[in-house]
């Protein structure tokens, strides 16, 4: 007979189910805490959930204390609880709210080393970008950059590279469409963001997209291809246009900054039961730590916090952020009637193998990421973050996509949770990977950078925040990430598109 703790845990005292700990074959005898006995009746994997009472049909299922779906049939105590036998039901629409008290901020602390911008932001990286105004420059921008390896910059530095930032987008879009305003904000905000300290432009002349609408060309200069004469030329006149940005961009050096100055996109991909257990409230303790010195935490995916929206609206710092959230909310309702999908469709085929089975379930563990401050804002996509504290940004739940909108916003670092094991990297900004158990993280090592599994083996949540804060700073102050060191060319930067391509 195996020993209930050993083997199991349940999240809150409500709740009808349990996640095994390891894998359970069937047959075996569980000794619960009450003293009685609890056979399992199948094959239940690691990471997995089954019944600790009777469920009937209809009935709801309760993990965190909070619904994550109802039974499709009756399941009897030691079941497996999954697909088979759980579904989302119905997801509520009404939603309350409830405006708390905002903390001030604790005096400074902990400092980063950090570029400090002319307009007071702070780069916790120093990049000259080339940025494709539209795809049918990306193969320009690309060899502009390429022309920057270590060799030619060796009197530079402080300069951490010349990066390529290019995309699918930029024309056949619908003019004055959500899809060309949505690359228009994401390119402009990207051209000022803290990390990079010059860009410039490239267009091909002829796109929905002119570099003369987009950019502010007294600080990106702009290089036409139709008008430079064509690829090589164009190419040798951003070389000469990055040379004599180079100068500049080198005197900014690294200098000691307050976390304060730290505006951090939160993610979770590859995500798997363990994630809502250990690395994402990991992580939303730790930013509570430094949203306490004044730093910025940036929760978005906006798919996956359905079900969950109501620990984040039960804390929010006015009436305003709590009706935008809504209208947020509202808006993907009102798309998935439009397109005939269910909000449902997520989560994905890994997250199932993982344990995760109904949306609901998948957005409680989600949501963990912002801690317990109070939401301070919320942003349309690649909207400027100028918020302090908790603030919310709608983006889809594609990691890349999402990405993409926080790091226009001016996220300057990225904490990313992973149960299933993910290879994001931005070139943008450094992407810090947690692991939610260790048999990810040895299997993954050279690609994840924390492992939140020792939270599982006796290490409390407290001392586990407080070592990741550390790690944390050393990466905002240069330290590179795994995935960094494998080098990041920037494949993963995607715009958000909806709407029609013409």
């Amino acid at each position: 007979m195996l020993h209930f703790f050993e083997t199991a845990l349940q999240l809150h005292p409500e709740d009808n189910v349990a996640i095994a700990r390891m894998e359970i074959a069937p047959n075996t005898v569980l000794q619960m805490p009450h003293g009685n006995a609890l056979t399992i009746c199948a094959r239940v994997p690691a990471g997995h959930k089954f019944a600790l009472r009777d469920i009937p049909s209809g009935a709801t299922v309760l993990r965190y204390g909070q619904p994550i779906g109802v039974a499709t049939r009756a399941i009897a105590p030691g079941d497996w609880v999954h697909t088979h036998n759980l579904a989302v039901g119905d997801i509520v629409t009404e939603r309350m709210y409830r405006i708390v008290d905002v903390p001030p901020p604790e005096p400074a602390r902990q400092t980063f080393l950090g570029y400090r911008r002319a307009d007071g932001r702070v780069g916790t990286r120093n990049y000259v970008a080339v940025i494709a105004s539209a795809n049918c420059a990306a193969n320009v921008a690309i060899h502009i950059a390429r022309a920057f390896d270590r060799k030619r910059l060796a009197d530079f530095p402080n300069v951490e590279g010349v990066i390529p930032i290019v995309h699918t987008a930029g024309c056949s879009d619908v003019l004055a469409s959500l899809a060309h305003r949505y690359v228009q904000r994401t390119l402009a905000n990207i051209a000022r963001h803290p990390n990079i300290g010059a860009a410039i432009a490239v267009g091909l002349g002829c796109e929905e997209n002119q570099i003369a609408t987009c950019f502010d060309l007294t600080a990106t200069p702009g290089l036409v291809i139709q008008e430079e004469g064509g690829f090589r030329k164009t190419v040798e006149a951003g070389i000469r246009t990055i040379e004599e940005l180079l100068p500049r961009v080198n005197a900014c050096v690294r200098t000691p900054q307050p976390l304060s100055a730290l505006t951090i996109a939160l993610q979770c991909g590859g995500s798997d039961s363990w994630s809502g257990v250990t690395a994402n409230p990991l992580v939303g303790l730790t930013m509570d730590k430094i949203i306490a010195q004044g730093g910025t935490a940036v929760l978005a995916e906006t798919p996956e916090i359905f079900g969950a929206e109501a620990l984040l609206l039960n804390r929010v710092a006015s009436a305003e952020v709590a009706h935008k959230l809504i209208a947020r909310l509202e808006w993907w309702n009102e798309q998935a009637r439009l397109l005939n999908f269910s909000v449902d469709n997520n989560p994905t085929p890994g997250n199932k193998a993982g344990g995760l089975t109904t949306i609901l379930e998948k957005s409680l563990g989600a949501v963990a990421k912002g801690g317990h401050t109070p939401l301070m804002a919320v942003y349309e996509y690649a909207e400027l973050i100028t918020s302090r504290g908790l603030v919310f940004m709608d983006t889809p739940g594609n990691d890349p996509t999402s990405v993409t909108g926080q790091l226009a916003g001016g996220c300057n670092l990225i904490v990313f949770t992973t149960g299933r094991g993910s290879l994001y990297g931005s070139h943008i900004a450094p992407c810090l990977k947690i692991a939610s158990h260790s048999d990810l993280y040895a299997r993954m090592r050279d690609d994840i950078d924390f492992n939140a599994g020792k939270i599982l083996e006796g290490t409390t949540m407290e001392a586990a925040a407080d070592e990741l804060l550390q790690q944390i700073i050393a990466v905002a102050s240069g330290t590179r990430t795994r995935i960094e060191q494998h080098g990041v060319v920037g494949a993963e930067f995607v715009i958000w598109h909806p709407g029609p391509v013409v």
